[in-house]
């Protein structure tokens, strides 16, 4: 599914008025129309509903939906923002004016301008808010009169739902500092936009929606949109079957450099993920100290023990042989261990994963990061990814550099969160629409690196292995978590729900 700026957003709704061909006033009345429909379907018509326009587009939604509501008997307050330092008499944008005229019609006494904070009115606590004051357009922080509503309703105590998007959030860049509405809900069209995937804008966003308003599908075929939040239909793209005369040699050999004293769990999560990727065989390279724990825990891997007791030192063996190699989980930072990825991405060539202390090696070392070698995947968590690639203000600024560093080292950034983020060199991004909270857990990561290994040993390419990788981790995770609930699943209760998840893509 595609995610699109704000001008990409009106170029689609301006490409419907031409080419269905509608008028922007029935467009509008489609989207208030599924709105109530929403409303409906969820409960919400035993409540009152306030609902706070702008004079924008934002509110001619609002008032249009106020109508509708109306004329099903409901009880409705329409309150229009009408600020006295804009000029009373402001008469708004031609569709808000044309739905005021017919709000009018139903609705004559319950109407009220808002002039002053003395028109703020106090909702009872069982209202339900809805914020229609300012939409996508926006492009400025609010103020004045404006700001005082927005921290008028937030401290409402009231259910708020917003129309489009909360009334202070800006589509595709950071709000922090804003004085912005915190919905509950956000009943938005059509597509995701970006503020509703990052984490910075959570407390506002609430629980995003989308709504088909049946916007001219010709669009998306002459656009080329950066970002994209993953959906069924991408991973079947992905997704290669197995033949039935396939044997084990056709699925790679992967190897897996982890573990060090103290840390051998992270080993054993990481080979038993790898090996449930459908890996055709996998070798493990862990110190002496893991022979016994990971032979008993794993025993479907192979093993070779370095000759240090507590850490990793060196990799004597052939790894030309290897079709993958994933390195970092639990290895530790010593200079032995750092030495031996020094010597490894010196003379190693092909893609490879980087993951927890390889990472904090490199970042130790920044002429490392012109030794990986091109498509490799990194995956970051954002600490580790602020020492990779420095400070950052907010998320989207995080997001803008990962696409840079990603193109600039010819990699694949998997920034991980609610929403991971993975950057493709050639500048496109793509959001996850799989996983929870619960995931948040020791482990998790080295699960996802044991899965993208052993992808990568099945010919899948750099980029497809993120995209599916990060896809089946977080659903195997929902699926978890929906048996477990979020606050008992561990990193372990992943790897045994990644049947089910791969199950699920084949009857896609």
């Amino acid at each position: 599914m595609i995610i699109l700026s704000a001008e990409e957003i009106r170029e689609w709704d301006q490409f419907t008025i031409r080419h269905e061909p509608i008028a922007s006033i029935d467009l509008m009345e489609r989207a208030a129309s599924k709105c109530v429909e929403w409303l409906e379907e969820k409960g919400y018509t035993d409540n009152k509903f306030s609902i706070f326009c702008g004079k924008g587009n934002n509110g001619g939604d609002g008032l249009a939906i106020g109508r509708m509501l109306s004329e099903k008997n409901y009880q409705v307050s329409i309150y229009i923002l009408d600020p006295m330092d804009i000029g009373v008499g402001h008469k708004g944008t031609e569709d808000f004016q044309i739905n005021l005229a017919r709000l009018h019609q139903v609705l004559d006494g319950e109407i009220h301008f808002i002039q002053s904070g003395e028109d703020f009115h106090e909702p009872g606590k069982d209202e339900i808010i809805i914020d229609a004051l300012f939409g996508s357009g926006l492009n400025r922080g609010i103020d004045g009169l404006t700001a005082k509503l927005v921290e008028h309703i937030n401290n409402s105590g009231c259910e708020i739902i917003s129309i489009d998007i909360p009334t202070g959030l800006f589509v595709d860049r950071s709000s922090k500092g804003n004085i912005i509405i915190k919905a509950t809900h956000t009943l938005s069209f059509q597509c995701y936009k970006p503020a509703f995937l990052v984490a910075e804008n959570a407390e506002y966003v609430g629980e995003a929606h989308l709504l088909d308003i049946g916007l001219h599908n010709d669009f998306l075929k002459q656009i080329n949109s950066r970002f994209e939040l993953l959906d069924d239909s991408i991973i079947h793209s992905i997704y290669k079957p197995r033949n039935r005369f396939s044997h084990k040699g056709d699925f790679g050999h992967a190897l897996l450099i982890a573990g060090s004293y103290g840390k051998m769990g992270a080993a054993v999560l990481s080979a038993k993920a790898c090996l449930r990727s459908g890996v055709g065989l996998l070798t493990c390279h862990i110190p002496k100290c893991g022979y016994e724990i990971l032979q008993t825990a794993v025993p479907e891997a192979m093993i070779l023990t370095d000759f240090n007791s507590s850490f990793i030192t060196k990799i004597e063996e052939d790894i030309s042989k290897h079709t993958s190699i994933g390195i970092g989980p639990g290895i530790g930072t010593a200079s032995e261990t750092k030495a031996m990825l020094t010597d490894f991405l010196h003379n190693y060539k092909s893609p490879v994963v980087l993951d927890a202390d390889a990472l904090n090696i490199i970042a130790t070392d920044k002429k490392l990061l012109k030794l990986i070698p091109p498509g490799s995947i990194l995956t970051p968590h954002p600490k580790e990814f602020e020492r990779l690639f420095g400070e950052t203000a907010n998320d989207f600024d995080r997001i803008l550099l990962a696409t840079q560093k990603s193109k600039e080292l010819n990699v694949i950034i998997i920034l991980k969160g609610h929403y991971t983020f993975i950057a493709a060199p050639d500048g496109h991004g793509y959001f996850n629409s799989t996983g929870n909270a619960g995931m948040a857990t020791a482990g998790s990561g080295d699960v996802l690196t044991g899965i993208l290994t052993g992808l990568l040993a099945q010919n899948y390419s750099s980029v497809e292995t993120a995209i599916l990788a990060v896809y089946l981790h977080g659903l195997a995770g929902d699926i978890a978590a929906k048996e477990l609930s979020m606050e008992a699943l561990i990193a372990g209760d992943i790897i045994n729900k990644l049947g089910p998840a791969f199950l699920h893509n084949e009857q896609v």
